[in-house]
């Protein structure tokens, strides 16, 4: 009668692949992360070449906009 020997895993083992599991998930998030920001930027990027392009085309003066967007972040608060 043959006794299958089971391999006991140690607290110290469990805290390696805990500590591993930890690592990977870590370097996902700022992978994910980063790209997030880089995402983020490129919008920002996109939308001030579009007002950019709208002050351009418009009549109105850079103040006149400026006081417009000033005036509307006031009435916000």
């Amino acid at each position: 009668m043959s006794v299958m020997a089971r391999r006991v895993i140690t607290l110290d083992e469990k805290i390696k692949k805990a500590e591993a599991a930890v690592a990977a998930a870590k370097a996902k998030y700022d992978a994910a992360l980063d790209e997030l920001a880089k995402l983020v930027e490129k919008r920002k990027q996109q939308d001030d070449k579009k007002v950019l392009a709208a002050y351009h085309a418009g009549n109105k003066t850079a103040d006149e906009i400026v006081a417009f967007i000033e005036s509307n972040d006031s009435e916000t608060d």
